[in-house]
């Protein structure tokens, strides 16, 4: 058996007292931590306690709370929250026999503030404004009342009984500007048609026609 030397002791000085025994643990993390000074402890704590805060505060976004926020509600378009009603004829004193006042009440039911301007009456020949002011705002939950002045300039295109009158309105809120048509009963069509008699009662005015709106949408008032 040449070239195997003599077989050493386990004691041997060149092995330093030490071995490798297999299968022998670590040290757990937990006896380390145990076995760290109480003051080690608090202060290694309280730095992960921080750290953490920290790592939560850059996940959020800037000025997030970390509580739930309802998303806000659209604004409305303003025809759907805005509404006419016809009161009656205004009181006034001289008035020409081809103009006529007329008196409405316009709420706002919610939403932003509406700005209303009129720009037409129901047929071509006839003029409409508010006065004295052509436009005004009304705010949600109120209503405003405003005289609308009508006036005739040609009656060759005029029938002489209005049925179904309304009037072309702009409305424009936060949301949009919109065209539309507000269509009025029996009460102001009847003042409607005294004013067309009056005005246009000795001329060729056409029988009376039935109106269909000419702004973008309608409203009816039954009133």
């Amino acid at each position: 058996m040449s070239g195997i030397g003599p077989v050493e002791s386990v004691d041997s000085a060149d092995m330093d007292g030490s071995y490798e025994v297999i299968g022998g643990d670590s040290p757990r993390l937990t006896d380390r931590w145990h076995a760290l000074p109480q003051r080690t402890r608090r202060t290694a704590l309280a730095v992960t306690a921080a750290l953490t805060a920290a790592a939560g505060a850059v996940l959020l976004p800037p000025g997030h709370d970390g509580r739930h926020h309802d998303p806000a509600p659209p604004v409305p378009w303003p025809a759907n929250i805005t509404s006419w009603r016809y009161i009656g004829l205004a009181q006034t004193t001289d008035t020409p026999t081809t103009t006529g006042f007329f008196r409405f009440a316009v709420t706002v039911d919610s939403g932003p503030p509406v700005a209303v301007r009129v720009i037409g009456a129901a047929f071509d020949g006839l003029s409409a404004q508010a006065v004295p002011e052509a436009g005004f705002t009304v705010h949600a939950g109120s209503t405003h009342r405003v005289t609308v002045e009508i006036s005739v300039s040609d009656c060759s295109g005029l029938p002489l009984n209005a049925d179904l009158a309304f009037l072309d309105v702009t409305l424009r809120n936060t949301r949009a500007i919109q065209h539309h048509s507000f269509i009025f009963g029996s009460a102001y069509s009847n003042d409607l048609s005294e004013l067309l008699h009056r005005a246009c009662g000795t001329t060729n005015a056409r029988p009376g026609s039935r109106p269909s709106g000419s702004a973008g949408s309608q409203n009816v008032d039954r009133g």
